[in-house]
Order: C-alpha cells, then structure tokens, then sequence
C-alpha cells in the first residue's frame, strides 16, 4: 500500500493544475448519491488518473468512509488515508459510503480502464487483455495516454494491439486505416481474426485489410515453420540422448543390448529417489536434478557392469544370444521396478528454471524443459566425444574394438575394457533416463518406447559412429515434426522407418560407415 500511494502521489505532483482539479471534482462525486457515484465512476475511469484506483476499489470493498464536511477516508489497518491525496488521516467519526448494484457495475467497468495505468504490471497487462477483447471506441485516448507511459516492452504490444482493435471499430477513416496497419504489422493469429471480422463492415477498406491479412499469414508461415524445426530438434536431442549410450554397447562393441530402455528407465527412477531424499533438506533440494545425473550414471554403469561381467562376457560373438539373453534381461529387470516401486507412474518435479514456456523472437514459443535438453545433450554428446577421443579409457577402447589380439599383445587388459566399456555405455544410458523424467512419465515401461528408436538411430546413423547417431538423430527428429502435420504421428514414424529401410538397403553401413581396421573388424 505505501509503495502504490508513493507512486500515485509522483504521478499528482506531474499532473497539470487543471487535471488535478477534475480528479478532485469527479472523486467527491464518490461520496454522493447512487446516481452522483455511477456518474463520478464513469468520469474517474475516463480521467486515467492512477490516483483513482484506491478509493474507487475502497468504495468497491466498503472502506471508503464519508466525513461530516463531505471529505473522502480510506479505512485501512493503520487506521486512515486521505481519499485525495494519500495523507494520513483520522476516520474516527466517519460513515461508510454506500453503493447499489448500478455503481457497482460503473465501478467495475471504470476499474478496468484504470487498471491501463496501474502501477502493478501484471494489472496492466490484463486491462490491456480486456481491453483488446472489448474493442471499443472509446478506449482509444485512455489507450493512447496509458502507452505514453508504458516501459514494458510485452504490455506495450498488447496496449498497442487493444488500441488497434479499438480504432478499427471508430467512425473516423483514418482511425481505421492506423488500426488496420498495426494489425498487419504484428504476428498474433487473434489480430487476422479481427481483421477477418472487419471486412464485412469496411468494404471501402476491403483491399487494405486483404493485404494486411497476407502479411500476417507470410509471418505465422515462418513462425510455424520455426516451431517445427524447434520441435524436430527437440525430439532429435531425445532420441540422440536415448541412442548414444547405445551407439557404445552396439555400435562399438558389437552387442545388441536389448535392455538398454530398462537402463534408461533406471535413471528416471534414481532421479525420483534422489530427488525424494533431497525433498526436506532445504540446502540441496534446488540441486537434486544436477545430483541426479552422476548418480544416475552409477547406477545405471553398475547394472551394465554386472550384466556384462556375469552373462555377456561368455556370449561374445554371439550376437543372436546376446539379444535373446538381454531381451530376458530388460524384462526381470522391469518386474523387478514394478513389484519395488509399483505399476503407476511417479512424479518427477521439474525446477523452476525448466518449468514454463519462452518466447523467442518473432514469437516463436519454446517449453523450457525442452530447451534445456536440446542443450544438454548437445553439451553430453561433446562430453562423450572428449571421453572416447582423449583419455586413456578411450584410447583403450578403440584399440580393442579395432584389433583386440594387438592390443592385449601390448599389455591392454582387453576383458576390463570390455567390462568398462559396457558399462560406460550403460550409465549413459542411465543419463538419458534422468533428462526423460522430465518430459515423460515416469514408469517401468518408460524405456520401451525409446529402444526401436535407438537402433533405428545407431543403425541409419553408422554403427560405431558418434557423428552419424549425432546427424541420425536430428535428422530422424526433423523429417518425423514435418511429416507429423501432413500424415500424423503413426503415419510419420511408418515413413521415416519405411525410408530408413530402403536406405539401408542401399548402403547398409549407413551415413557413416567405418573406416580402415575398425571396419575390417
């Protein structure tokens, strides 16, 4: 309350004599009968004097009291304020001014207008809102006075749109045309809709407002087309994230993990106990998503590194075992979530930095959580790529995937590596699951519908090649949101793995096939 009179009285002390002085004639009107109300409401909204709002929501609320010498009080905790100017005041003595459902109405509709000039922002932005849905006339010069002083740039546009609609429905020509050009100039499907509305009663206008019209529809073409390509690029970092743990177990070593979805759903559910054992202590509570990855990433690793070491080791060069045994694997392995944790899904909250929706320029609305995880796997994949290309791990690994007799010549443990390398693949996996929480339910089927996927990634892509799962990815995710308008998501899927198939059958290393002893492997 102090900081909204401070910021009224800044506002009277600016106002010229004769403003002040309508404002003071048209607020004692408040303190009369119900006809004098209704018509000093009317008057009040139309002023735009922010110094109005608090004693019409006080008579609104029945706290605005009347002296014996007709002066206005504004009954508050403390006591009292001064209708007129703020000031402190003594309401002892005072009654409370009455009003009928007439002045209520008057009250509601002035408070909208005056709202334009309130100095919260969030209730300007909703007269504005109301404003543009009412379209009238008269709002023009209360529009026009409330964006002289408007800073925000999001309130600005949507007072500049209301004062658009409102124009295009005044009697005066060039009011229309102002309203008609601000209304092609913007990029708001609700502004062709009001265009639309206005070709019947402006036939004299009809060529200016077609025109206006195309213009719009040029700019929701781009913004749509830009939606799609985020949306393509979205459901590619999910599939990258799904099938790089795999471009490791498969592509590099050659097995066909068929539980590398339950892997992924590991690491949903460690990002659900981390973040239900962080969820009472307030100091690491914001940071359970950030601790969720390591530990998801050992969990997940571990699980791969018993599997490999106690059934997968045995049936190399067997790739038609290891599916069945993996296949059988991924399945105790979901049970084994469902009868710990239950069939039903488990929520996953998101932090507040992932949760909502941002703008883009040109309008182009993003989900946050979506965002976040475009750049996350981007980060993860390079992470990845470091790992294999300059540490001592993945020199190792590349030398037994590429000539393992050589490598174990030269001192390399080459079984270790193997077990490592399972691993590593599997806590990505595992990483994988953490970003999924948040996009997906949470469940122990969470990782089937990731699985077909990821091979059809690692396959079209090249098999042991990160670059071609990384371009498969994005590029799988892309062709999927652009045919998704035209045929629809099962459809979409049906072509995609449709073109995938003859392009195998055409070069069935595919994008990048290996090259020199890996190949030869």
């Amino acid at each position: 309350m102090a900081r909204l009179l401070a910021l009224v009285l800044m506002v009277a002390l600016a106002l010229p004599a004769r403003a002040q002085d309508a404002f003071l004639d048209a607020l004692a009107g408040l303190g009369g009968g119900f006809g004098a109300q209704a018509e000093a409401a009317d008057r009040l909204g139309s002023l735009g004097d922010p110094r109005a709002i608090a004693p019409m929501r006080a008579l609104s609320d029945g706290r605005l009291l009347r002296r014996a010498d007709g002066t206005l009080v504004i009954r508050t905790d403390s006591g009292g304020i001064e209708a007129a100017t703020g000031a402190p005041a003594d309401a002892a003595g005072a009654e409370t001014v009455r009003i009928n459902n007439r002045v209520r109405v008057a009250l509601r509709g002035a408070l909208g207008k005056l709202q334009l000039v309130s100095p919260d922002a969030a209730e300007r932005l909703a007269a504005a809102e109301a404003v543009f849905r009412s379209r009238s006339a008269e709002n023009v010069p209360l529009l026009d006075a409330a964006l002289a002083r408007e800073t925000q740039p999001r309130i600005r546009e949507r007072m500049e749109l209301a004062l658009a609609a409102s124009r295009i429905v005044a009697t005066d020509p060039a009011q229309k045309r102002a309203g008609i050009a601000t209304l092609g100039a913007s990029s708001s499907p609700e502004a062709r809709a009001i265009l639309l509305e206005a070709r019947a009663q402006n036939a004299e206008l009809l060529a200016e407002i077609e025109a206006a019209v195309a213009a719009i529809d040029r700019r929701l073409a781009v913004r749509r087309a830009a939606e799609t390509f985020f949306q393509g690029l979205s459901l590619g970092s999910v599939l990258l994230l799904a099938a790089l743990g795999l471009a490791v177990t498969f592509g590099v070593m050659g097995v066909i993990n068929m539980a590398h979805g339950e892997f992924v759903m590991l690491g949903a559910y460690t990002t659900f106990l981390v973040q239900q054992a962080l969820r009472d202590i307030p100091g690491l509570a914001p940071f359970a998503l950030p601790l969720s990855v390591p530990a998801a990433f050992l969990v997940a690793g571990l699980a791969g590194l018993l599997m490999e070491r106690g059934l997968i080791r045995h049936l190399y060069g067997r790739p038609l075992e290891t599916l069945l045994l993996t296949f059988g694997v991924g399945m105790m392995i979901q049970q084994a979530v469902r009868l710990a944790f239950g069939a039903q899904n488990r929520e996953v909250t998101s932090p507040p930095w992932m949760q909502g929706t941002l703008m883009l320029p040109f309008d182009i609305p993003v989900t946050a959580n979506r965002l976040w995880i475009l750049l996350f796997s981007l980060a993860f994949f390079l992470l990845i790529v470091a790992a294999i290309r300059f540490t001592r791990f993945g020199l190792e690994m590349r030398a037994v995937t590429q000539r393992r007799p050589i490598a174990a010549a030269m001192g390399i443990r080459t079984g270790r590596v193997d077990a490592l390398t399972f691993a590593f693949g599997s806590g990505i996996a595992g990483i994988a699951g953490v970003a999924l929480s948040q996009i997906d339910n949470v469940s122990p089927n969470l990782g089937t519908g990731y699985i077909i996927d990821s091979f059809l990634v690692v396959v079209f892509g090249g098999v042991g090649s990160l670059a071609g799962t990384l371009i498969a990815s994005f590029g799988l995710g892309l062709v999927n949101k652009v045919l998704e308008p035209w045929a629809g998501a099962v459809l979409a899927k049906v072509f995609v793995l449709v073109a995938v198939m003859v392009f195998i059958q055409r070069r069935p290393r595919g994008l990048f096939p290996q090259k020199g002893r890996a190949a030869e492997a």
